[in-house]
């Protein structure tokens, strides 16, 4: 069974919302152990003060490690969706995607808002792309064992 490291902003209520919504889907993969995903929001270092600087050494470590040891990462692109039309992907998670893929694991892009373009660089680092509502539902059908190309011709920027 696969494990999964799930790379997404998570400070607003939507993007918790966003991260919940794939989260079920992936429990319902029978390709992925159920508890096999990693959820950084999930392991926050509470024994540490917060933006200290060991809390951000012991996240950024801990955050390192498991998308290198991940199966696949999937990655939430959606950020200020609510707050903003540019609805650019999140720093964080950006840096997450560009370090699977430097490490050999598979990414899979989650994007809700299907009208938004992408960036050109993550355009063409992907495994698969689930883009907009309804395709993001296939997510809990994609088969994470043989992780077939699933690509979709987006607008770039």
């Amino acid at each position: 069974m696969n494990t999964i490291y799930l790379a997404s902003p998570f400070f607003s209520e939507g993007q918790n919302d966003r991260v919940n919504k794939v989260v079920s889907l992936l429990r319902e993969n029978a390709t992925i152990q159920s508890d096999g995903i990693f959820i950084p929001s999930e392991h926050q270092h509470e024994d540490l003060e917060f933006g200290s600087f060991k809390w951000q050494v012991a996240t950024y470590n801990s955050d390192v490690r498991q998308v290198r040891k991940a199966n696949a990462v999937v990655a939430i692109l959606d950020y200020q969706m609510e707050e903003t039309a540019e609805n650019e992907p999140d720093s964080g998670t950006i840096f997450e995607i560009g370090l699977a893929w430097q490490a050999g694991v598979p990414v899979i892009l989650v994007q809700f808002d299907a009208d938004k373009k992408l960036n050109l660089m993550l355009a063409q680092s992907y495994t698969a792309l689930f883009n907009g509502a309804a395709d993001i539902e296939n997510l809990k059908d994609y088969d994470f064992n043989a992780m077939p190309q699933r690509y979709i011709d987006k607008e770039v920027f």
